[in-house]
């Protein structure tokens, strides 16, 4: 199925009104964007009332940053538990990370690319720019904390070199590259080898 068709089914709106109108917004947001996604459409495709919307919603960016939210923490948890996965302490396990990205990319996930998205289509000064470098820092963040735990070398710029292989294989594959995140995990165990032992 393309993208364009898959934009186009009905998102998933089972559950209370405020989780069937997260779950849309999900779909919609990561498939389109912010800006080509209103109000009316949302309240349309998730089945509510508009005084229900903004019982919950006080606004569409109040909801994309929920979106964002969302997406962050199942982010999040997924590469914590692919690490875990390999061997949590075990430098060779961060390569997991990019396991993760391999079967998203696969599935044509389209949340993968949400805050390099948001952040390019409402610019750093606007409150979802800002929440989305936010979670980018937060993901480095993640990325330092397991490099040090792997007994990593200058975790933090492991971390940020790292989260620039991931940045950079998101829109490769974005581009049609569906050796993406295999190529980045190639260049990643360089990375890691040269973080390996003492600070230099």
């Amino acid at each position: 199925m393309d993208a364009s068709a898959a934009a186009q089914e009905e998102p998933n709106i089972q559950g209370g009104p405020r989780e069937r109108i997260l779950s849309t917004s999900y779909e919609l947001f990561a498939r389109r964007g912010i800006k080509d996604v209103g109000v009316d459409e949302l309240i349309a495709r998730s089945g509510v009332a508009k005084a229900t919307f903004y019982k919950y919603f006080r606004s569409k960016d109040e909801l994309a940053l929920a979106y964002l939210e969302r997406w962050y923490e199942a982010r999040g948890s997924a590469i914590d538990r692919a690490v875990e996965r390999r061997g949590a302490g075990d430098a060779a396990a961060l390569l997991a990370i990019f396991d993760v990205f391999d079967e998203w990319f696969q599935q044509g996930a389209a949340e993968v690319s949400s805050f390099l998205h948001v952040m390019m289509e409402m610019g750093p000064d606007h409150a979802l720019g800002r929440a989305s470098i936010e979670y980018l820092g937060r993901t480095r963040a993640q990325l330092a904390a397991l490099a040090e735990a792997a007994g990593l070398s200058r975790a933090e710029d492991f971390a940020w070199s790292c989260h620039i292989l991931i940045k950079g294989a998101i829109v490769a594959a974005a581009e049609g590259d569906q050796r993406a995140a295999a190529r980045a995990q190639e260049m990643a165990s360089l990375l890691i080898e040269h973080h390996r032992g003492p600070t230099r």
